[in-house]
């Protein structure tokens, strides 16, 4: 059990880190916060890569494994402020719960992870068999991973506990996600004479019926590989009667373990190849959306919208370590998978190193209005820390 003053230390630690406005480009502040944390705690080594990300490391006296506790310190903005009771960069408790952006979402697990590497090194006098590293990383809100790259390029982990909400169960995987691009083209007219033009939307709407037909992979754990609509955009736009001569629309594609960027277009690509053989006024293309923004550090950080999702089987040997030493310390997690998408689509999906996942609060309170997390979970998820770092580091 976690003391009435290491309690307080992880809540003002969670408080620091939630009155400093992190929105993805502007964690700046945040990651002064934490480096001065980790810096009187005596932590051996802080740096920060060039994306503006945050490393902190506690070596053991004796060689061993190097752990990875993983969290990001960016946010989604808190723009509608009328849904919010709480002022969301105000942090305030109130019957149990702390209130601000980033509580749930997941400056709380960050700040009970940094303290729990502290407390474990004082408490073992370091006397243990490995490095603690904890991470504080950007952008992970647009580009779940991309930023992560550097940090295991640095690191070099050989376990990730990714420290996404998780109401303290021990998470084993996640469905990835992608933004898959559909593009159809036309050519312009005046909308009085249509007929002298191809409308680009009526070409689309043709192959979004297509490509309804087509059923995406089911994994018997992680569950179905949703491929769904979620905008159409004509070119020009508004159309000041033209006929679009170009028509995008987006689909969001939940990833399943094993599936490559090759073969997730595969189908589609086909299906259009196929349709434009019957059809030769029909032209259209699929890709991947890329994304293209500037960190506080200056640096450009891109990448196409392809996170691979990610399973780690509950019957490895680490995974067993972990809640052998749960359960042993009066903790019962389930066995789970995450709902959502996280780093582990790095770590996992794409380095391949053993992942797992453990936070404090609730998955459907990120984002929210007043959003939370409440101050139990903040302290349970302190002590689950610190029994992972037993079990790792013996």
């Amino acid at each position: 059990m976690l003391s009435e003053a290491r309690s307080r230390e992880v809540v003002e630690l969670t408080k620091a880190l939630i009155s400093r406005p992190s929105n993805s480009g502007h964690e700046e502040n945040a990651a002064a916060a934490l480096r001065e944390y980790l810096e009187r705690s005596g932590y051996d080594e802080v740096t920060v890569d060039r994306y503006g990300s945050l490393i902190g490391v506690i070596r053991g006296k004796r060689p061993g494994k190097r752990i990875l506790f993983d969290g990001h310190i960016d946010t989604v903005p808190a723009a509608d402020r009328e849904g919010w009771r709480h002022d969301p960069y105000r942090p305030e408790v109130e019957d149990g719960k702390l209130y601000g952006r980033g509580a749930s979402d997941m400056k709380g697990a960050v700040a009970a992870y940094a303290a729990a590497a502290r407390f474990f090194a004082e408490d073992s006098a370091r006397d243990f068999a490995g490095e603690i590293c904890i991470s504080g990383v950007v952008y992970e809100e647009l580009f779940e991973g991309v930023a992560a790259r550097s940090i295991s390029e640095l690191v070099k982990p050989d376990v990730v506990v990714i420290g996404e909400a998780s109401g303290c169960d021990l998470k084993i995987g996640q469905r990835g996600r992608a933004e898959i691009v559909v593009e159809t083209f036309g050519i312009p007219a005046h909308s009085s004479n249509p007929e002298k033009g191809v409308n680009a939307v009526y070409a689309m709407c043709r192959v979004v019926e297509a490509i309804r037909t087509l059923t995406p992979p089911e994994h018997p754990v992680l569950g179905k590989g949703i491929l769904e609509l979620t905008d159409i955009v004509s070119r020009p736009y508004p159309g000041a009667s033209v006929v679009p001569f170009a028509c995008r629309a987006t689909y969001d594609r939940r990833l399943l373990t094993g599936e490559t960027k090759e073969s997730v277009l595969r189908p589609i690509s086909d299906l259009l190849e196929r349709m434009m053989r019957e059809d030769p006024r029909l032209r259209a293309r699929v890709s991947y959306a890329t994304g293209t923004e500037t960190c506080y550090t200056g640096e450009t950080i891109s990448a196409d919208r392809f996170f691979p999702g990610w399973l780690t089987p509950e019957s490895e040997d680490f995974v067993q370590d972990i809640l052998r030493e749960l359960r042993a310390s009066g903790l019962s997690p389930r066995v789970i998978q995450y709902g959502f998408c996280t780093n582990g689509s790095h770590y996992a999906g794409e380095a391949g190193i053993p992942t797992v996942g453990m936070g404090p609060s609730r998955e459907n309170l990120a984002h929210t209005d007043d959003e939370y997390v409440e101050l139990e979970q903040l302290t349970r998820a302190c002590e689950s820390y610190q029994a992972i770092m037993r079990a790792l580091l013996r």
